[in-house]
């Protein structure tokens, strides 16, 4: 009998979790026991469990009464199937909670991919319950597993926000400001608009001192900021500020420097999750709002086709991730209680940008 290990986590206390134990269940019609091999464990899933409630993220992987399982990027393979289209042994990424195994239920299986058609997952955003089958992938993307985990979900978000700015030529701005600028996301998308000669806007980052060095390594930003000296910077420039951590004190001090001259702010990520709240509603310039990432997929699909869009972020990940994978120090964890570990300090901030976490239970 397969015993599956969980980690939970309180959903109304992050920091408060722990670890389940339980059997396999028997699988129905269709369905898949597929054992997790490794996630990536970033930020961003900080901003998954702030957010899960919200957007639905706890959904995707439901647990009992408070409790949640974090989702995270990663691989795995089918160790059970009880589905005529999925052999014992298929190895996929995509999806998955904190946990040792899950059972998902494959349909609309094609040559490179499926989705999970499991109940619960059903009225949820869809990009997150494809899984793409790594048999026929190319050979590139098996020189970059650990980063794909890392890296390949943030850059595509990444991508989403390069392809949004353009989309709305930038709000009429002339600078792109970029809050937490060490953030994979943050200069994932400096990259992207740094290194787009057609864009030709400024793009200057924000960032603690002791990220300073890294962002500067990292060679896509025109200017880097430390929190603190925000007007060392030139207010005449028309902006849009990309707030990537949910910094509440940070918006309220750049509008109030910018004032007017902030065109857009966009709320990415929730990483200063304990500062709480939502920006006061009378701050000068642009109303801050919550980027929302499937919506402005949704939006391209139905211009440019289903699938289309993701091919597109896909590509541009692989391409950001051959760029600046060198600056990556990836730190494996195994085992549950260290999962729990590096789970604590990322909700604390003590995982440095250039530090990337591949987790297994």
């Amino acid at each position: 009998m397969t015993t599956i290990t969980e980690l939970w986590t309180n959903r109304t206390d992050l920091r408060d979790t722990k670890t389940v134990t339980l059997p396999a269940p028997e699988l129905k019609e269709g369905e898949v026991l597929m054992k997790i091999e490794k996630l990536g464990l970033t930020a961003n899933n900080v901003s998954y469990a702030v957010t899960g409630d919200k957007i639905g993220y706890w959904g995707y992987f439901p647990a009992d009464e408070n409790w949640g399982k974090v989702p995270a990027w990663g691989f795995a393979h089918a160790v059970e199937s009880n589905c005529a289209e999925i052999e014992p042994g298929e190895r996929v990424w995509g999806f998955f909670p904190l946990a040792s195994h899950v059972v998902l239920r494959p349909s609309k299986v094609t040559d490179s991919r499926f989705f999970d058609a499991a109940d619960h997952r059903s009225a949820l955003p869809p990009m997150y319950n494809a899984y793409m089958r790594t048999g026929p992938e190319p050979e590139i993307l098996n020189q970059f597993e650990d980063e794909r985990c890392i890296l390949f979900p943030l850059f595509a978000t990444s991508y989403i926000l390069y392809d949004f700015l353009i989309d709305n030529d930038f709000f009429g701005a002339d600078q792109v400001l970029i809050g937490s600028a060490s953030s994979k996301t943050g200069f994932g998308l400096a990259h992207l608009l740094f290194n787009d000669k057609t864009v030709g806007k400024r793009v200057a980052g924000l960032t603690s001192q002791g990220n300073v060095a890294f962002c500067e390594k990292l060679g896509c930003f025109d200017e880097i900021t430390v929190y603190g000296a925000e007007n060392a910077l030139d207010a005449s420039v028309k902006s849009v500020f990309i707030d990537m951590s949910g910094d509440v004190p940070l918006t309220i001090r750049m509008h109030a420097h910018f004032t007017d001259n902030i065109l857009a702010t966009w709320v990415v990520g929730a990483t200063h999750w304990e500062d709480g709240g939502k920006p006061p509603s009378d701050l000068p310039g642009a109303k801050p709002a919550f980027f929302f990432a499937p919506t402005h997929m949704g939006k391209r699909d139905k211009e440019w086709g289903p699938g289309k869009f993701w091919q597109k972020a896909f590509t541009a990940s692989i391409g950001v991730t051959q760029d600046t994978a060198s600056t990556l120090d990836i730190v494996a964890q195994n085992g549950v209680d260290k999962v729990a570990a590096s789970w604590l300090a990322l909700l604390d901030n003590k995982v440095p940008g250039s530090s990337g976490l591949i987790v297994s239970i």
